[in-house]
């Protein structure tokens, strides 16, 4: 219910004054006592209802509220949000903070409560998970304020409306890169991984000859030569690295509210930085029924804001994907040898094998990792004990499909194609792990 000043509400006290004094007057209709005393009582809370809106009124900038985030939110991770509140009144308020979040997240009902003394100034924070990439619309910062008589609350709008874009996630990218750098990732048995310092790598064994580095000498070859020998070095060179993701309809299957494309993307972006950390060029190729965008694998400054802006931007049309396209563009476009890391997902040994004669023809020129998802979903109804026929149904066509994916990795080794069944929650560290795998081989 709303009073005459803006802004002003009852709150619950004020409603149980106005029952009791009902309550009193009722009772006044068979004793004259209880007439007087409700009408005593009723300018009493009018003159406190009053004198509580007045004092709240009275400040125009009573409450103080601004927003802090980071200029553009991580996908499919946890972003802090903090929210800071000052009460500039002379005496202590009770609040409610009835942040505006961005409609994406679909939340009706956050608030957050706390008081405040004269004068302090206190933080809030909360957390937003996006699972779309886009732009989001944060509105004002709603401070519902209460006095120590508490009869009625303010309403003090705050902040200003802010928009913040979702960006592929990283978070993630930073989370992997020091990990990667230090070889701590490397869980999947790779033992052997190629460091890579000042640009240079290991060519071969020499004689020593003036103006040599003598701290490359290898005393190992001295004591079997009987004469100074010297690691030699050539520098390094630096191999393309490109993500193809995969935008068809097949990359739209949800899991955990991020859809498989966004798990590509999120995964492609790590990866990127990584290889740039390791000296490659990283590089990107979407398509779908058609060549979506494209970015070469460089080596410059600004080659991970380049990739980053790319991948905000890529949203699938729900179309066939065409990789006889995909080979025809690689075969135009990469004229170099390159590692491809391409993001797609295939349920059925029949879906691979209608693509299966354009990867092998990528896989002659570039070395081809396919990387495709493992339905996560279906481990439930495998693993649960079957009651009655239709779960042992269910279960049986679950083994099925689990089946079929085990057959599409194996398909694709008898070609020589490498691949990656990964469950989505994984894709970025055993992307990772693969890409170190084969530096280490010397496959790149």
């Amino acid at each position: 219910m709303k009073l005459k000043f803006p802004g002003i509400f009852f709150t619950w006290r004020t409603y149980i004054a106005v029952i009791a004094l009902v309550i009193i007057y009722i009772l006044g209709f068979f004793n004259y006592t209880f007439y007087k005393a409700g009408n005593l009582i009723f300018y009493i809370l009018l003159g406190a209802v009053f004198v509580d809106a007045l004092i709240l009124l009275l400040n125009k900038n009573g409450i103080e509220a601004k927003r802090e985030t980071t200029s553009k939110l991580s996908n499919g991770d946890e972003n802090p949000i903090s929210l800071h509140v000052q009460n500039n009144f002379l005496f202590p308020v009770s609040i409610t903070i009835i942040d505006e979040i961005p409609i994406q997240f679909q939340v009706r009902n956050f608030e957050v409560k706390g008081k405040l003394t004269s004068g302090e100034q206190k933080e809030y924070k909360y957390a937003l998970k996006p699972v779309l990439r886009g732009e989001y619309h944060f509105g004002f910062i709603n401070v519902l304020t209460r006095s120590p008589l508490g009869l009625v609350e303010r309403k003090i709008k705050c902040g200003d409306k802010t928009m913040l874009p979702v960006y592929p996630s990283f978070i993630q990218m930073r989370k992997y890169e020091l990990l990667a750098i230090s070889n701590k990732l490397m869980h999947a048995g790779v033992k052997k991984i190629r460091k890579i310092g000042n640009t240079t790598e290991f060519d071969h064994i020499k004689e020593y000859t003036i103006g040599d580095d003598i701290r490359t000498i290898n005393w190992k070859a001295v004591a079997r030569k009987g004469k100074l020998m010297v690691n030699r070095f050539q520098d390094e060179k630096s191999q393309p690295v490109y993500s193809i993701i995969d935008m068809g309809r097949a990359m739209q299957m949800p899991f955990e509210k991020l859809s498989l494309l966004d798990y590509a993307i999120n995964a492609s972006l790590v990866i990127s930085n990584i290889a740039y950390l390791k000296h490659d060029k990283p590089g990107l190729i979407t398509f779908s029924s058609k060549i979506h965008s494209y970015v070469p694998a460089e080596r410059r400054g600004s080659q991970m804001y380049r990739l980053m802006e790319t991948l905000y931007n890529q949203k699938t049309n729900f179309q066939e994907s065409g990789f006889e396209q995909l080979y025809a563009y690689t075969k135009m476009n990469l004229t170099q040898r390159s590692l491809l890391l391409l993001f797609t997902n295939f349920e059925t040994l029949s879906g691979l094998k209608r693509q299966l004669k354009y990867m092998r023809s990528i896989a002659k020129n570039h070395l081809l990792v396919v990387i495709f998802f493992e339905n996560t979903e279906l481990h439930t109804l495998i693993n649960k004990k079957a009651e009655n026929t239709q779960d042992i149904y269910y279960k049986t066509i679950a083994e099925k499909h689990e089946m079929e994916k085990r057959l599409i990795t194996k398909e694709l080794a008898a070609y020589g194609i490498q691949s990656i069944y990964t469950a989505p929650a994984n894709l970025s560290v055993n992307t990772i792990n693969k890409y170190l795998e084969l530096k280490a081989r010397n496959l790149i």
